[in-house]
């Protein structure tokens, strides 16, 4: 029986990889999630799970070597999924230290726990071992929006505080992947969508702006351009990658689905009209003068694109789910779990998003 060691499971990529791998590998497989459970973790998220004798939750910061190198101690870990990271763009801008604190020495924190743990006398590793570097395509900047896309070769540019503190990761591993020959893959995704998205990110933040009657804030023109892949898709390339990656490699995980911001909010007005009944009183104020453009964020990126070439020939992963799919999906899970969204959406987020957008 393999066991993972997930970091950052309870945020929104993490649960439903976990999710996605008992539903796959069932009882043949061990979870141990490790998250620190700042406002983006939410153990609603894997409420399901909790009497599952395979999976357990540790409360504790990445950044925190006793407690990681406790649970490398406490158990035979086999693969590391690295996803917990400091992730939204505006929090890197107000405060970098933070960004760099969990990005960059959480992950040299995994790195050295996990090297110690796997390394023999002889400086080999044990057999079957890896570590899954989860990464983003904005370290590698932006791209000229009548062209291009982002491949695995593609020099690193980041642009804003989150993307420089992801660089600065995805390059610790590489180092540890040449110095030590430290057995680790690296992916680099493009945008994320669908269930447990915490509502500071684009999509849940237009649903629940849109069924309330509120404003719908737009950065800039609306025209930038963003990569969208459903997240069930990015945790089967993650599985994929574990299980046929080539060592020592990176993996860009794209979703073919290229649309500027301005489009993505009126495909998810246009779909919530449809999707609900007539007698819904919500359906009367959802339309289009709710949108409301803002100053545009420091540093915007024009345009993200990833080329998954390389995952699709070597492992045979592409994603498998179209927007219009996934974003009906998406917007049925919110329907189904409203009361999920009140409790994430109150507090300390309202306060954020009140001196973000008002």
């Amino acid at each position: 029986m393999k066991t993972y060691l997930v970091t950052g499971g309870a945020g929104f990529i993490g649960s439903n990889f976990i999710h996605y791998m008992f539903n796959k590998y069932g009882e043949n497989i061990r979870i141990i999630n490790v998250d620190k459970l700042t406002y983006a973790g939410n153990l609603e998220n894997l409420k399901d799970l909790e009497n599952n004798p395979n999976y357990s939750f540790v409360k504790a910061d990445i950044c925190d070597s006793d407690a990681i190198e406790k649970i490398f101690n406490e158990n035979d870990i086999d693969h590391v999924v690295h996803f917990a990271a400091e992730s939204h763009v505006d929090r890197s801008i107000r405060n970098p230290e933070v960004f760099v604190q969990t990005n960059v020495l959480g992950t040299l924190v995994m790195l050295n726990n996990a090297k110690a743990a796997w390394e023999l006398p002889d400086g080999s590793y044990k057999e079957g071992k890896k570590f899954l570097h989860v990464s983003t395509d904005e370290v590698y900047g932006s791209l000229e929006e009548d062209g291009g896309y982002f491949y695995e070769t593609t020099p690193y540019a980041p642009h804003s505080p989150y993307s420089a503190s992801k660089a600065s990761s995805d390059m610790l591993v590489k180092a540890y992947m040449d110095t030590y020959k430290f057995p680790a893959n690296i992916t680099n995704c493009s945008n994320n969508y669908g269930p447990y998205q915490f509502p500071e990110k684009l999509i849940p933040l237009i649903i629940n702006n849109a069924l309330s009657g509120k404003k719908l804030p737009v950065y800039g023109d609306g025209k930038n351009v963003r990569d969208w892949l459903y997240v069930m898709d990015h945790a089967k390339a993650i599985d994929m990658v574990i299980e046929k990656g080539r060592l020592f490699e990176t993996y860009n995980v794209g979703g073919h689905n290229e649309k500027q911001n301005i489009e993505i909010i009126n495909i998810i007005l246009d779909t919530l009209c449809e999707m609900l009944p007539d007698s819904d009183p919500r359906k009367a104020h959802i339309n289009k003068d709710l949108i409301t453009y803002v100053e545009d964020r420091k540093g915007h990126d024009r345009r993200y694109a990833i080329a998954p070439d390389k995952i699709k020939s070597e492992i045979g992963w592409e994603p498998e789910t179209m927007f219009k799919d996934g974003i009906k999906l998406t917007i049925k899970w919110f329907f189904e779990n409203e009361e999920w969204m009140k409790n994430v959406t109150s507090g300390a987020y309202q306060d954020y998003y009140n001196s973000m957008y008002k």
